[in-house]
């Protein structure tokens, strides 16, 4: 099965221009802990509501501090045509429960997550995935000056 088969389609994108309070307000109109970054028609982050816990509030960075100061600008991502089951496993190997799916052209056309994968393909692979993401793994690196 391929990406494009399991992955959301309808996805918000914010600007590195917009502020943590629109950022959380979309997140919370979507229902969703994650946002990617596009400017210029293209993919140029991601941000969670981790980030904006733990690299925003947490560092003293209030609401109307902009995305691109605690966005992660590198972006783990996969293609549309490529196959479910290795980018299940990639996402546990890289420890991220999502992923933005691109085309060839590197333009966003979707996201897939955990969820997607367990729902429209394979559940014990979803497993597997988490399995890896959620593996114990020392220091952290979440400090903007790690």
């Amino acid at each position: 099965m391929k990406v494009s088969e399991a992955m959301t389609r309808d996805v918000c994108v914010a600007s590195p221009d917009d502020t943590l309070e629109q950022a959380a307000c979309m997140m919370a109109d979507l229902d969703a802990g994650v946002l990617p970054i596009g400017s210029n028609d293209r993919l140029v982050g991601m941000l969670t509501d981790r980030d904006i816990a733990v690299r925003g509030v947490a560092q003293g960075k209030g609401p109307q501090t902009t995305v691109k100061e605690v966005m992660s600008p590198e972006v783990k991502y996969c293609y549309e045509d490529d196959d479910l089951d290795e980018v299940a496993q990639n996402m546990g190997d890289i420890r991220v429960r999502r992923l933005p799916v691109l085309n060839r052209d590197k333009r966003l056309v979707g996201i897939v997550s955990l969820g997607d994968i367990a729902t429209h393909h394979n559940e014990p692979q979803a497993g597997q995935a988490l399995g890896g993401i959620s593996r114990p793994g020392g220091q952290h690196s979440q400090r903007m000056d790690a």
